[in-house]
């Protein structure tokens, strides 16, 4: 969803630049993190349950969570984070722990968790917005687009070192990312029918936010950090994370975070998703090192596969804009795949691109016969075994 929680009180120090950029100078390379969002459902009838204080109360009594779970906008939602960990092997360890006692909580008080893109019906006027000074002023700022978005994700963030690196980093995941997207797609279902999009949830999300979707290329951190400060000098943000892009320098932590992806309905996918986009940003930093990545692609360029991966997710096709020609999108994952191994083999990362992602299989259960009530059931299931399963990296 939106990704950023809390309350603001006075001017939010993310914002000066000064600061941020010494953050990245300090940083520590290749540090990972997972921010996995929930659906809260009743598990019966798997309408949207606004138990997100209840929930959130008991995980402020558990002394793993308590610093691990976040609200995100609305009442049916809940998100855990790692936190910081300095390998993958770390964190998928404090995640495995985050979950099962997040799962364990939400059954014990008859709540089931969901991790798709969207609800397959819910009314999004319906959705209650949590009661923080921080989410009152996105709702009466965003008004119909924050009521809107009833979306949930998965997210990484991973430590780099240098700020000019950092954006060079961003500029080259931009044009990553409509195949991560199109890998990641769980969202066909909406209003109470399938949409014919993969991701439908990118539609309501990254089309409908200010200063979401993909960046534009900066080049450097004097062009971002003149471009933030002119946003804050006009009153168009007030904290840095109204930045909503789909890759973005996140100034707090001197991580670069990538959130474009749907959230997944099983568990091992989730993670091996997760070191996919660590390996690209990894192998982005050690590319700029060595002297060869490339120049960004241009913003046309990445707009035009982004809307292939939300129309057709694994189904469809990329453009290979140096080639000039088209490049089926599991191929296309492939060599993403292949241009990753030196960083997926030095960080560890168990990051093998699904052969059938969450809306293909949503798709093929109602083309099978079943509701799609009946297909997001399935996945609900598939996601309280697989998030709390032992071996969590699949």
């Amino acid at each position: 969803m939106s990704g950023d929680s809390g309350a603001a009180k006075g001017p939010d120090p993310t914002l000066d630049l000064e600061l941020a950029r010494e953050r990245f100078e300090q940083s520590q390379d290749f540090t990972v993190a997972i921010e996995e969002e929930f659906a809260l459902l009743d598990p019966v009838t798997l309408e949207l349950s606004d138990r997100f204080e209840e929930l959130h109360a008991a995980a402020l009594d558990d002394e793993v969570l308590v610093d691990s779970v976040a609200g995100e906008l609305i009442a049916t939602e809940i998100e855990i984070r790692s936190g910081r960990a300095e390998s993958f092997d770390e964190l998928i360890r404090l995640q495995g722990e985050r979950r099962r006692r997040l799962f364990n909580l939400a059954k014990d008080r008859g709540i089931g968790l969901a991790a798709t893109g969207t609800h397959p019906w819910a009314n999004y006027l319906d959705q209650r917005i949590i009661d923080t000074r921080h989410y009152a002023r996105l709702k009466n700022e965003l008004r119909w687009v924050a009521q809107r978005n009833n979306t949930w994700s998965v997210q990484l963030h991973m430590g780099i070192k240098g700020a000019d690196r950092a954006i060079a980093v961003c500029d080259h995941v931009r044009g990553l990312l409509p195949a991560l997207l199109a890998a990641s797609a769980n969202s066909p279902f909406l209003d109470g029918f399938q949409t014919g999009l993969h991701s439908v949830r990118s539609e309501i999300f990254t089309r409908t936010f200010p200063r979401c979707g993909v960046p534009e290329a900066f080049g450097g951190w004097a062009e971002y950090a003149e471009f933030c400060e002119l946003l804050t000098a006009t009153g168009s943000i007030v904290e840095s994370t109204q930045l909503w892009w789909s890759v973005r320098p996140h100034h707090a932590f001197g991580t670069i975070e990538v959130r474009v992806c749907d959230a997944q309905s099983r568990g091992d996918e989730s993670l091996r998703l997760t070191a996919l986009m660590a390996a690209c940003v990894a192998q982005s930093a050690i590319d700029y090192d060595d002297g060869c990545l490339p120049a960004p692609l241009r913003d046309r360029e990445i707009e035009e596969n982004l809307w292939r991966a939300i129309r057709y997710g694994l189904d469809g096709q990329m453009i290979d804009f140096e080639r000039g020609t088209e490049v089926a999108t599991p191929a296309a994952l492939e060599a993403l795949f292949e241009w990753t191994e030196p960083a997926r083999s030095a960080l560890g990362l168990d990051a093998a691109p699904v052969e059938r992602n969450g809306a293909q299989r949503l798709n093929e259960a109602v083309a099978s016969g079943a509701s799609i009530p009946e297909a997001y059931r399935e996945a609900m299931e598939e996601t309280a075994a697989t998030y709390t399963a032992d071996r969590v990296a699949g």
